[in-house]
């Protein structure tokens, strides 16, 4: 019968074991390490991707026959010692008694076993550790994904920016040239007038060719200009409504430059997302679940409703109806959807969104062409099976007399009061 062997790593080195109490080996591999090289290793421990020269020091001695079963507590390190050592008899334990109770003890044991006192064992773990702390952080920081959902953030600032200067400056230069206000609806393309001719007796065919205007928009506002019923602009006055309206095409401006930061970040850090759903509503995914991997975690029900959550906690807390759809109502598959097909539309593109981050979290592969042609046929499928809107269920009926004579007989006691106070 194999013997068992418990391998237990620590922050000094690893303990080999039989049982609770027989310690069969204690192998110092990491005695004279600096806390940065020490914590290093600690890293490596945590994610399993130890060296091949630490591996080959403690399990080189069990390869050479099946005498030995080696326990491990750590399922990702135990695949990577069976592909170094396939012919190593593996087995996984996690938090078994043995390993507990060498975790007890293994400060004394390594203290006695490398030659250190255990106030050094803890000074030494203690400075590694706040490495290993820092270089965590440090990791975390660095990923792409958390500077996608801040960029996202910031873009939904700069909209919020700029649609509070565009209505500041429409009801400002309104006072001058009003009738501009109805000709012109998009909110650069009024900044432009503002800061780029003046006031309206500077408004000419010429001008407006050059900002990029059509021939009939043009000629509305030629026409208003020349018959406007607002009050007369100082050049004192106009140089303070420029101030604001110049902010504005700035704000045009970084909002372009973000939008296309987004989209090179989200082509190199969630392709297979960017692909269905596009560079921005994927970046706002990911900002609302917090990163990429925790989107990629989540389940395609959770990632349907994400951005509803007020509308979810409602429903659970007073039985209202759930919302179908979050963020993703944002995608034109939805929106442009009619609305008893948006629910099922919002499940298919939710399905395909959870494969799509699984993909680009663990994977890297590009899949979203395959993936988009999937959610289209089924977006079709729906589409036919549910081109007629569902048949509203029948009232029930109301029983006769119940709430007319309870009514009546609530206005006739009223009326007695009312006539018994008069008196």
């Amino acid at each position: 019968m194999p013997q068992e062997v418990y391998v237990h790593f620590t922050p000094l080195g690893v303990i080999l074991s039989s049982d609770e109490k027989n310690i069969m080996d204690v192998i110092c591999l990491f005695k004279d390490k600096t806390p940065s090289e020490l914590a290093q290793i600690l890293y490596s421990i945590e994610n399993a991707s130890l060296p091949d020269d630490v591996l080959d020091k403690v399990f080189s001695k069990f390869s050479g026959g099946k005498d030995y079963v080696l326990i491990l507590e750590d399922e990702d390190l135990a695949r990577r010692v069976s592909q170094k050592f396939p012919s190593l008899n593996i087995h996984v334990a996690p938090s078994n008694k043995v390993h507990r109770a060498i975790r007890l003890q293994q400060v004394e044991v390594i203290s006695k076993k490398c030659g250190v006192s255990p106030e050094e064992y803890y000074n030494v773990v203690w400075q590694a550790t706040n490495v290993l702390s820092r270089l965590k952080v440090r990791e975390k920081a660095e990923k792409r994904d958390l500077y996608i959902a801040q960029a996202v953030n910031a873009l939904d600032d700069i909209n919020k920016t700029i649609n509070l200067f565009a209505s500041r400056v429409r009801e400002w230069y309104s006072l001058h040239f009003p009738e501009l206000n109805d000709i012109v609806e998009d909110h650069e393309d009024y900044f432009k007038i503002v800061s780029k001719i003046g006031g309206r007796n500077e408004i000419t065919k010429e001008a407006l060719e050059k900002l990029g205007f059509k021939e009939d928009v043009i000629k509305k506002i030629v026409d208003a200009a020349s018959s406007s019923m607002g009050a007369e602009l100082t050049s004192f006055d106009l140089e303070a409504l420029r101030l604001v309206s110049d902010i504005g095409l700035q704000l045009y401006d970084a909002r372009r430059k973000l939008e296309k930061y987004i989209d090179e970040a989200m082509y190199e850090v969630a392709p297979n997302i960017r692909g269905i759903v596009g560079s921005v509503l994927g970046a706002r995914l990911i900002s609302l679940a917090g990163g990429l991997e925790k989107l990629a975690r989540m389940p395609a029900s959770t990632i349907q409703v994400l951005g509803a959550e007020k509308a979810l906690f409602r429903a659970l807390r007073f039985g209202a109806k759930p919302p179908k759809h979050g963020v993703i109502f944002q995608h034109p598959y939805i929106h442009k959807a009619p609305k008893w097909q948006r629910g099922k539309i919002a499940r298919a593109l939710a399905g395909k969104l959870a494969i799509a981050a699984r993909i680009d979290a663990f994977t890297g592969e590009y899949r979203a062409d395959e993936l988009r042609e999937d959610l289209e046929k089924r977006i079709e499928e729906i589409k036919t099976l549910y081109a007629k809107p569902p048949a509203k269920p029948p009232r029930p009926p109301k029983k006769e007399g119940h709430r007319e004579g309870h009514g009546k007989k609530f206005e006739k006691k009223k009326f007695e009061k009312g006539r018994g106070e008069r008196k």
